[in-house]
């Protein structure tokens, strides 16, 4: 027997993520700021090859936290589910929402066989979204007409255009998620459907709850006019209850229906033609999800993906302007870098510090080491040196013990991973010499040029850890990109789309 993980049961999991944002510290973070030099997981062809994809299993993901740089953290603000990008473009034509879209009922425009993959509701120019409640279509005249009246009503109840499509009016997009989370592919639905004190959702919300207003049902499908009929009004019978039309009829056939009282409760129904004169028709009640259009928007439109969003501008130190990333991800719940708790910042560094006592230059990516005597070298890959605060910045990975790969053969282990202390000189194996650690560097301000400089950290005797433990924490989320490099004038807006 065949089985199948239904589309509601991906929209509730989005629902739930998004949800779980208030209640865990959820984190967008960059990281690997050397991809194409030599060393586990990573590519000297890393920006034009087809084989860099990320790979799910536990030693790459712990490699992703090694080489991860900073985080931001993604609050409920900054998360909302969304849906495929249908606009609205003069000309074109659409699907009608139906109930039983399947493999003997395709849609009729796109010939979808299901009701989210079919184009049943569109955004139109000014950031307004409808459902199709109507395209002009029947079983008597089954070409779909063109559309060539951009709906612009905000009415509770659907109105019909003169090129014979009929729209329900659900929400605008507002401005502030228009520059947050637009996307080409993506619509961006509001959070907090079924609570919000929003005035404008609460009137379609609740104009769509047919417990208060007996309006579930919009229209009837006419797939077969019939035959002798007159005109006449009917109820709906079924599992609901209050249903009512009004047909028309041309020459015995029924070419019209209006709902003139759309009922509510139903899952199923048919209209009720005993006391009528004709036979052979097929009129179909199109069942609306949950109590009625509006009510529930994430089961109406198929909310199966979640949009998160953070920026990484110039505004903390824990985003240095000068390193490079090739990787984007999402952590769940690092935990503080000195107690097992989990961190609950804005921001967050993951990497170690150093201040140096003099400036100098740096190549992002670089290997450093540190000679500690008795044959025991600590050794990082440069991250970021800023020249004002001459703050030096760099992580740890496997690769700085395994060489160019990970191998457990015993004459290809190289060393371990020792930390950096603030013994001797740090030697720089691409830009060249050697610099001393300034171990008067206490606390987490600096004064430079009769300015205070806020490092974001804090530092003791020269050195400084990350705010997280990167042995903590669930990556749920990886993407490899082409290397960018950060640069003060510009900013990073992050969207990672999650499908559920």
């Amino acid at each position: 027997m065949s089985a199948f993980v239904t589309d509601q049961f991906r929209i509730l999991n989005a629902g739930s993520f998004v949800e779980s944002i208030s209640n865990n510290s959820y984190y967008a973070f960059l990281g690997l700021s050397n991809p194409t030099s030599a060393g586990f997981g990573r590519l000297n062809d890393w920006n034009t090859s087809t084989t860099n994809n990320p790979t799910d299993n536990f030693q790459y993901l712990d490699h992703y936290k090694d080489t991860s740089l900073f985080g931001k953290k993604i609050t409920s603000e900054n998360a909302r589910r969304v849906i495929r990008k249908i606009e609205w473009v003069a000309n074109n034509q659409y699907d009608m929402y139906r109930h039983d879209y399947g493999q003997n009922n395709q849609a009729s425009f796109s010939k979808a066989l299901k009701l989210y993959e079919s184009d049943y509701y569109v955004i139109t120019s000014d950031f307004k979204v409808y459902i199709c409640i109507e395209n002009g279509t029947s079983g008597l005249n089954p070409t779909v007409p063109r559309s060539t009246l951009e709906p612009t009503h905000t009415d509770v109840e659907p109105v019909s255009y003169a090129d014979g499509y009929r729209w329900k009016y659900l929400f605008k997009v507002s401005p502030s998620d228009v520059i947050k989370f637009d996307s080409t592919e993506f619509i961006v639905v509001p959070n907090d459907w079924a609570t919000t004190t929003d005035s404008d959702i609460q009137i379609i919300r609740d104009g769509g709850n047919s417990d208060n207003n007996n309006n579930q049902i919009k229209t009837v499908y006419i797939e077969n006019g019939g035959t002798n009929y007159s005109n006449a009004t009917h109820s709906i019978i079924g599992d609901g209850t209050g249903g009512e039309v009004s047909i028309t009829t041309t020459g015995g056939v029924i070419t019209d229906i209006q709902v003139t009282q759309g009922g509510k409760g139903y899952t199923y129904g048919i209209v009720d033609l005993s006391t009528n004169s004709g036979a052979g028709s097929k009129l179909i009640p199109i069942i609306p999800p949950s109590k009625g259009h509006g009510s529930d928007i994430y089961k109406e439109l198929g909310t199966d993906k979640v949009l998160l969003y953070a920026r990484f501008d110039d505004s903390t130190k824990d985003f240095p302007i000068d390193t490079k990333f090739s990787q984007v991800g999402v952590i769940k719940n690092p935990e503080k870098f000195t107690e097992a708790v989990t961190f609950t910042g804005n921001t967050f560094s993951s990497l170690f510090s150093v201040g140096l006592s003099t400036s100098r230059t740096v190549t992002i990516g670089e290997e450093i080491s540190q000679n500690q005597g008795n044959n025991v070298i600590a050794k990082g890959y440069v991250a970021s040196f800023d020249a004002e605060t001459k703050i030096l910045k760099y992580y740890q990975d496997r690769s700085l013990c395994f060489g160019n790969k990970v191998d457990q053969t015993q004459s290809l282990l190289t060393s371990n991973v020792v930390s950096f202390n603030n013994s001797s000189n740090i030697v720089f194996s691409q830009s060249g010499g050697a610099s001393s650690i300034d171990t008067a560097l206490n606390g987490s301000v600096i004064t430079v040029n009769s300015k205070q400089i806020n490092l974001d950290s804090t530092f003791e005797n020269g050195l400084s850890n990350p705010e997280i433990n990167k042995k903590t924490g669930d990556i749920i989320y990886i993407d490899n990109r082409p290397i960018v490099q950060r640069d003060s004038r510009q900013k990073e807006d992050v969207k990672i789309i999650l499908e559920f």
